[in-house]
């Protein structure tokens, strides 16, 4: 009878244990169904936020593919800041403008072609080449672009000390044909510019295209003597300048 007892006391027990096993596992299955499952679209829509999510925003990765933004010329150039468009030929590109080029107001068109000098890219590199050229052919092109000279000096001075060898091209270039537009009237910047001059005749490359620039620059008005004297001087401190270098790193 003791024993009977026994056995029928853990028998109970048991009994109980899982009758509440199965409760609790009929509770979790209903609050499972409750909630939405990892596949649904509420889980997907509605994220449950974290705490540390206010401590930690997503920031951008600084050395990831990020895109660029448009330089100055390009941006004018895509909302038709420039009234002109490339017309693309079977043997070479030219410009079409939207008006008479000689109607146009040189300030500030004039500056924006000169500063879309450095472009590197296709269809910029042509289209502020092409239309510098151009615009300064119209006729009375001196008396508009002799005022713009103190802002249009910086710009080309931009684009001759860019690292880029046929950026240089293009601003030395520009000097050649602003100087037969604006002649004498160019003498006195010409200090600003000297400098950048001398910096890329060392390289041979660009020898022949500066002595050609520096002699046209005489024939339109400049005195050839007063710029050798500030070209070789300041070739000769440049000179200086290397061979010092050199001597420190060889101590």
């Amino acid at each position: 009878t003791l024993f009977y007892s026994f056995f029928q006391h853990i028998g109970n027990y048991e009994q109980r244990i899982s009758s509440g096993s199965q409760e609790k596992h009929r509770s979790v299955v209903h609050q499972n169904k409750l909630l939405p499952s990892k596949n649904s679209p509420d889980s997907v829509r509605k994220p449950h936020p974290r705490p540390s999510d206010k401590l930690n925003p997503k920031t951008i990765d600084p050395f990831g593919d990020q895109p660029r933004a448009p330089s100055a010329f390009a941006a004018i150039y895509s909302k038709g800041g420039i009234p002109c468009r490339l017309v693309h030929g079977s043997v070479k590109h030219k410009l079409q403008w939207d008006c008479l080029p000689e109607t146009l107001p040189f300030d500030p068109l004039l500056i924006t072609l000169a500063e879309g000098l450095r472009e590197t890219k296709h269809p910029y590199t042509f289209v502020s080449k092409e239309g510098f050229k151009e615009l300064l052919l119209v006729e009375g092109a001196t008396e508009k672009t002799v005022p713009l000279l103190p802002r249009l000096i910086p710009v080309l001075k931009a684009a001759l000390t860019h690292s880029d060898g046929e950026v240089f091209e293009r601003g030395l270039n520009a000097l050649v044909q602003l100087s037969g537009v604006v002649g004498p009237s160019l003498n006195d910047h010409l200090k600003h510019l000297l400098t950048s001059l001398s910096k890329r005749l060392m390289d041979k490359k660009f020898k022949e295209p500066i002595t050609s620039a520096l002699q046209k620059l005489e024939q339109h008005g400049g005195s050839l003597k007063e710029m050798i004297y500030k070209f070789g001087y300041l070739r000769s401190h440049l000179l200086k300048f290397v061979f010092t270098f050199f001597l420190v790193l060889l101590c």
